[in-house]
């Protein structure tokens, strides 16, 4: 019974989020999403109730998150029509450079901030160094899903710093965010933008109206055979264990290299299952577009079946934070938060409009958006000040996902990030990513500075 319990709790905790979107008032004109009110609302009932609430209740939610991110992370290209890269380029060579500076400043920031600051006054882990990159750039997702890697690293409390980021990083791209929207304004840096108010009960609710109410996918088989959701989870299934035949295969490499079989840290051991899980989604589809006739994967379903994991994942994983934890390092985890606000403030105000070459304010907020909390953050503050999509900047900044993503936000490089901390500390961090940044600069410099903008077009 205690599954049957620790499903309903969830589901009611979800329940009750979406109720308080729709009636608290505050909570519409930050924007927060439903699964992070619910979350908060777990916390709370969590912290208040302590040992009187029954255990069944939160059964298994602290390793839920582990799961339910290869789940989001396989899903993430499955459906996708993969453009060639020439032509991704083109449209989103730009927006691209300015994505990977932002990404990898964050790690300046934070792994900067404990070597020079943190750890001599506060006697902080070289891990903490992270706690900026992968709770804003990874969110709720990336964060959850390190927590087995950081008890591994022996720092567990690691992805309680993380979620936590992830939290205040969401909730201040909102508020922070829709701060820079006013400026641009009042400014004239934005071509089209929309008034931005609070009579719309609709966008606020986060509720569509009954005649406008979009599909959530289509059905590519008759039900007669295979009910197409299951169809789609069944494939998710598939690239998931592919990412785990991978994960398998490179734990058994290591064994084989001479030296890494030593080491204390077994580093293919720790690299966490989700970034492999994204290869493997990648493959399935790469193959179904190579040697299927027509495609049995729709796209719409495979953002449904990503969006409902992602939503149980941030509840389970926010309601699970370890408050004490925070509160016992609650000086340095402001300051590296405030650290990485800061770099994303000073990006979009000073950065982008000398490296975006037009509608570069529309970029930058997306990108902001994106890089603080999640895609759809981004889309939320590109859609206050372009809500036609009359600009570039959504066309590039959804190309550029399709680069960035496998990368960084949760991808290979995040993951090896946290282990090479782990391993070698910050400074080979530090190093790595001042060195990208300067390579990022020059490519713009040569390649990119002064280039005219190809017109928009859809995303595939």
């Amino acid at each position: 019974m205690s599954i049957v319990m620790s499903f309903c709790g969830l589901c009611l905790l979800v329940a009750l989020g979406k109720f308080l979107r729709v009636k608290v008032r505050l909570f519409q004109l930050l924007y927060l999403p439903s699964s992070v009110i619910a979350g908060l609302l777990g916390l709370l009932v969590i912290q208040i109730c302590g040992s009187h609430l029954p255990a069944a209740w939160t059964a298994g939610w602290g390793r839920l998150p582990g799961l339910l991110i290869n789940v989001v992370f396989a899903a993430l290209f499955l459906g996708v029509t993969i453009p060639p890269l020439a032509q991704v380029w083109k449209r989103a060579a730009p927006q691209l450079a300015y994505g990977q500076v932002v990404a990898w400043g964050q790690y300046v920031v934070g792994v900067g901030l404990v070597l020079l600051l943190l750890r001599p006054i506060f006697g902080v882990s070289s891990l903490f160094g992270v706690v900026v990159p992968v709770g804003f750039e990874g969110g709720h997702g990336t964060a959850g899903g390190l927590g087995p890697t950081f008890v591994q690293l022996n720092w567990a409390e690691g992805v309680d710093f993380c979620l936590a980021s992830a939290t205040a990083g969401l909730i201040s791209a909102v508020v922070v965010g829709m701060v820079l929207v006013n400026w641009a304004i009042r400014k004239g840096y934005v071509k089209a933008h929309a008034a931005v108010r609070g009579d719309d009960p609709y966008a606020l609710s986060g509720v569509y109206p009954v005649d406008a109410r979009p599909e959530a996918g289509r059905q590519t088989v008759s039900p007669s055979s295979i009910d197409a959701l299951a169809l789609h989870v069944a494939v998710i299934g598939v690239a998931i264990l592919m990412g785990y035949g991978l994960h398998q295969l490179l734990i058994q490499l290591e064994l084989l290299i001479p030296g890494l079989a030593d080491n204390d840290i077994k580093i293919m051991r720790a690299f966490p299952l989700f970034p492999l899980c994204m290869i493997g989604g990648l493959i399935v589809q790469l193959c179904v577009t190579r040697f299927a006739k027509v495609s049995l994967i729709d796209h719409g379903l495979m953002q449904r079946v990503g969006g409902t994991a992602l939503d149980f994942l941030v509840v389970a994983a926010i309601s699970t934070i370890r408050i004490e934890v925070i509160a016992q390092n609650w000086a340095p985890f402001l300051i590296i938060v405030v650290g990485g606000i800061l770099w994303n403030v000073f990006c979009v105000m000073w950065l982008a409009r000398r490296v975006l070459p037009n509608c570069w304010f529309e970029r930058a907020i997306a990108e902001m958006g994106q890089s603080m909390g999640v895609t759809a953050t981004g889309l939320l503050l590109l859609r206050a000040v372009d809500p036609e999509s009359k600009t570039e900047a959504a066309s590039a900044f959804g190309y550029k996902q399709l680069l960035h993503e496998p990368f960084m936000g949760g991808g290979l490089w995040t993951s090896s990030a946290v282990l090479i901390v782990a391993a070698h500390g910050g400074g080979v961090v530090l190093g790595i990513s001042f060195a990208a940044i300067a390579i990022w600069a020059v490519v713009w410099w040569v390649l990119l500075r002064g280039r005219g903008e190809v017109p928009p077009a859809p995303l595939p």
